[in-house]
């Protein structure tokens, strides 16, 4: 009965070590940091291809898919009272298709398309009504 409790409990912790979150702090350019000059954090998780970087108030900045340390797949980043700045897609770690950008009360700011990195056609800049 004993062998069996001690069985489980340490099963219970390696379950718990292989599901650890370590919250890494970021500075304004993206590179760890310590907690004073943090300006955003992200929760290291090591079997994870999707990505959460958060503001040091707790919302969310961004949110991408990786795979091979490249994004890939939808992006989306928040204004850091939590509305959506900007939705796109990665594709090789550079912007493919179109993206959007947004002004904080949900109307859309600016359109356009991306081939490879780089913008391609029209961009369309909506302004604010006032």
């Amino acid at each position: 009965m004993k062998i069996r409790g001690i069985i489980f409990l340490l099963i219970i912790g390696f379950s718990l070590k292989i599901n650890s979150q370590e919250r890494v702090w970021l500075d304004d350019k993206l590179k760890v940091t310590t907690l004073n000059k943090a300006s955003y954090y992200k929760i290291q998780k090591t079997d994870s291809k999707k990505f959460i970087i958060y503001f040091k108030n707790g919302n969310i900045f961004r949110k991408y898919f990786s795979v091979n340390k490249r994004k890939k797949g939808k992006f989306e980043e928040y204004y850091s009272t939590g509305e959506l700045k900007t939705v796109g897609t990665f594709e090789n770690d550079l912007e493919e298709g179109i993206w959007k950008t947004y002004y904080k009360s949900g109307k859309i700011k600016e359109r356009g398309k991306y081939k490879n990195g780089e913008k391609v056609g029209v961009w369309k800049t909506f302004y604010k009504n006032l």
